[in-house]
């Protein structure tokens, strides 16, 4: 299998980055938190190392495109490491919110992922025809 190059490689951890961030945002928001950019990175950091943590354990870096296990292990490792350590610092952590993290980290996170794989399969059918 042929290694990613590193412009694809660097897009995926900056689109996995950013729409993390983004839920981030959006959570401070919907919650009326103060506080701003730094609000936002103080949310967001446990989903982060995360995804890190995630990245590392499915070594996305050989196929980070993947919808399984690249973009499973991202989603996984964000989900669950955001979650474990939020609770190890004393962040809140109930079932409302990973139910909505649990959803709007796989929608982002593998969402992206299945639409590249479907705008690809559209592709090389047409190159096909």
């Amino acid at each position: 299998m042929n290694s990613p190059s590193k412009p694809l490689l660097t897009a995926a951890i900056v689109l996995d980055v950013v729409l993390i961030l983004v839920f981030a945002g959006i959570g401070r928001d919907a919650h009326h938190r103060d506080q701003g950019v730094l609000g936002i990175f103080v949310t967001a950091w446990p989903f982060l190392a995360g995804a890190a943590i995630g990245w590392l354990a499915g070594r996305v870096w050989r196929a980070p495109l993947r919808l399984w296990p690249a973009g499973v292990s991202v989603w996984l490792g964000a989900l669950v490491g955001g979650m474990v350590l939020r609770a190890l610092t004393a962040q809140v952590v109930v079932l409302p919110f990973i139910i909505v993290a649990t959803l709007f980290l796989a929608l982002v996170l593998l969402g992206w992922r299945a639409v590249r794989l479907l705008v690809a399969r559209r592709g090389s059918k047409r190159r096909a025809l």
